[in-house]
């Protein structure tokens, strides 16, 4: 199936001769009966890695009561959902097993179910953790290999109507010259994968990846210009810079001093239409991004 017939309605308008972006409200449809509504505000993703070797803050969270206090605290500072992961995607990390990345991830995701009502997404690429994790009480899958590295993770999604984060990643395989057209080969196969499994279209957004397999500034820095051009995809967009690498270049900071170069190109983004914002530093970037809202409000209304 295309993308063109997969996809749901555009996700930003172009108004007037400067292209300002509206961007369009729509129901993001997450399990178990719940549904988190983009478009008019910008929507934040902690980052709970529940991991010893994460690239800026391995080993913070690995106690189960220090994620979920982690947990608890980006909820206060205003985050939407709660990301836990269980195995480092930095370059380079040790992999992990399936029964290592469940034991760490499981506990904090049932005792943040049992205590909150917060949104919470499973990041993994494992279709029985994804599973597992789905029926403690996630209602979200983020895989950053776009399904493509387990593909059966689509059905597990499609079974409960789980929210699906495909992320696109160069890793691994050949890549196009042009990003924005790697960009749309890699989600036409993502995207094929959902509809053989019978995923709603509703339930899906995209993540461009940002830092994976995109090393230097210049191609991160391009695949930010050309970010509008993501919305011909059709689907919501989430984006994840926290503290990657690109920024540390650009601003010479260490990778836990790079907040407030994230929360600029969490403005810039979502002056260019993104919706999600998967952050390490909550406070930071929602301070941010309402006056990315603002402005954009301010916008609409000329």
């Amino acid at each position: 199936m295309s993308i063109a017939r997969f996809a749901l309605f555009g996700a930003v308008t172009a108004l007037g001769k400067e292209e300002i972006v509206k961007i369009a409200d729509r129901d993001w449809l997450l399990a178990h009966g719940r549904t988190l509504t983009l478009g008019g505000k910008a929507r934040l993703m902690a980052i709970v890695n529940v991991t010893p070797d994460s690239f800026s803050d391995g080993g913070d969270h690995v106690a189960v009561e220090d994620a979920v206090s982690f947990g608890l605290r980006c909820l206060e500072e205003g985050a939407d959902i709660l990301d836990i992961g269980g195995e480092s995607t930095r370059p380079g990390a040790e992999p992990v097993s399936a029964a290592q990345e469940q034991d760490r991830v499981l506990p904090v995701i049932e005792a943040l179910a049992k205590q909150t009502d917060a949104l919470i997404s499973i990041d993994t690429y494992r279709a029985e953790t994804a599973r597992l994790a789905l029926t403690a009480g996630a209602h979200i899958i983020n895989d950053v290999y776009g399904l493509q590295r387990e593909p059966e993770i689509a059905a597990v999604a499609a079974n409960v109507r789980a929210g699906i984060c495909m992320m696109h990643t160069g890793r691994g395989r050949e890549v196009l010259a042009d990003p924005i057209a790697d960009q749309n080969l890699f989600f036409q196969n993502s995207l094929a994968i959902a509809a053989a499994a019978q995923v709603l279209p509703a339930t899906i957004t995209l993540d461009p990846g940002f830092g994976f397999a995109k090393e230097t500034v210049e191609t991160n820095m391009d695949l930010m210009a050309r970010f509008e051009e993501l919305h011909g995809l059709g689907f919501p967009l989430l984006v994840g810079t926290s503290r990657k690498r690109f920024l540390g270049t650009l601003s010479g900071r260490d990778a836990a001093e790079r907040d407030y170069a994230t929360a600029a190109t969490s403005v810039l983004l979502r002056m260019k239409g993104a919706s999600v914002f998967r952050v390490h530093n909550v406070k930071v970037n929602r301070d941010a991004l309402a006056v990315a809202d603002a402005m954009l409000a301010a916008q609409a209304r000329i």
